[in-house]
């Protein structure tokens, strides 16, 4: 080939990519954006209303919260109950303020729905359905290590709330969530693990009756594969005031207790306790640890999956390209916290050994941050 014809060749190259990429992205919204579909426009400056004004670019209280909305409005949905008992991923959280907020379930998440509804009103064009889950999609972009969520768009709005009995509890056993997730979304046992990734980052404000904001990992403000190590660590005690009446319900002992002020210790649900040690799923849960893009990977799929919970995929409009890249994971592996070693794990898959970890630095429990960056960016609650 002559270099004449080689610099045409390329020059056909380069353009037939141009060309593909005008295809995927040929529409420009009226900020300049662009997207694949003029339907996806309306979300950029709802992106940037919830970025700036919400979430304002940390991994915090804000995030989790919108994040527990998504799966709270979306499995509020029965295939044995049928379309009367609710109606999935449809925002009916926002549409009915004062039902299903109410129920024990939810509670906590009157907060979330406070905190959306303002954005519902500013961005008239959008549904309640599509702004719980857009929101959540956008949410976790501020966590590193996070997958980069689908986005699926034209949810209409709820026409009634949901029933009670809807949402699986900490306290519930495992065969009770897995029939209710599979009834509720047709999740397998391995998919509602990948869900419970969500907890890498999450913190509880009404399971220990003295504390807020709890962490479920020493790492809640990074989505990394922390949790799965930590729920397996043998328990030693309960955060709090270390009463008995401090004791929630669905709650279990802690392998990291210890707290001081306004860092409080770690959190173990009850119900991430059984289903890591349950056979049917606790080499799933191992398969985790040390594992960021599997399990990353594993939680995108299955919120995909939950995102459209009660919606016809055929009829949604596909404005992924709307959510932006997340930040990068750290690239710390899972460890051994402090004091802990392979001797603490309660060892429960059957089927291979537990990875080989590092143990934190500390002849001491180290103490999990409150706030993301420092005090000046978060707010502490009393």
């Amino acid at each position: 080939m002559s270099f004449k014809t080689l610099l045409a060749f390329i020059g056909i190259s380069v353009a037939s990519v141009q060309a593909a990429t005008l295809g995927k992205r040929g529409v420009t919204c009226p900020d300049g954006s662009t997207t694949s579909n003029e339907a996806c426009c309306a979300f950029f400056p709802l992106l940037e209303d919830l970025q700036t004004n919400l979430f304002g670019g940390n991994c915090g209280e804000d995030v989790h919260e919108t994040l527990r909305i998504s799966f709270h409005d979306a499995i509020a949905f029965s295939k044995s109950l049928g379309p009367s008992a609710g109606g999935g991923a449809d925002g009916s959280m926002l549409i009915f303020p004062n039902v299903e907020p109410n129920f024990v379930a939810n509670a906590g998440i009157s907060d979330s729905v406070a905190f959306l509804t303002p954005f519902l009103q500013r961005h008239n064009t959008i549904s309640a359905g599509d702004l719980i889950q857009f929101g959540a999609a956008a949410a976790i972009t501020n966590c590193p290590g996070a997958p980069q969520l689908e986005f699926l768009a034209g949810r209409p709005n709820a026409t009634a709330p949901a029933i009670d009995g809807l949402i699986p509890e900490p306290q519930d056993s495992v065969d009770s969530i897995f029939a209710r997730m599979e009834d509720g979304g047709n999740f397998s046992p391995p998919e509602v693990v990948a869900l419970l990734t969500s907890h890498t980052i999450a913190r509880s404000d009404h399971v220990v009756p003295s504390s807020q904001q709890v962490p479920f990992d020493s790492t809640p403000f990074t989505f990394d594969s922390q949790i799965f190590v930590e729920v397996l660590l043998k328990g030693t005690g309960f955060p709090g005031n270390g009463s008995a009446d401090d004791v929630g319900t669905g709650e279990v002992e802690s392998p990291l207790p210890l707290g001081s002020g306004a860092d409080i210790g770690e959190l173990r649900l009850q119900s991430d306790f059984a289903i890591a040690r349950d056979a049917r799923t606790a080499c799933t849960w191992q398969g985790f640890v040390n594992e960021q893009e599997k399990m990353a990977g594993a939680f995108k799929t299955a919120m995909a999956k939950l995102a459209i919970i009660g919606q016809d995929r055929s009829k949604l409009i596909d404005c992924s390209d709307v959510i932006p890249k997340p930040v990068p994971a750290t690239g710390k592996p899972a460890t051994f916290p402090a004091t802990k070693t392979i001797a603490d794990i309660d060892q429960s898959c059957a089927e291979s050994p537990f990875p080989s970890l590092a143990t934190d630095p500390g002849a001491t429990q180290s103490l999990i941050p409150n706030c993301p960056n420092d005090a000046s960016t978060c707010i502490i609650l009393a």
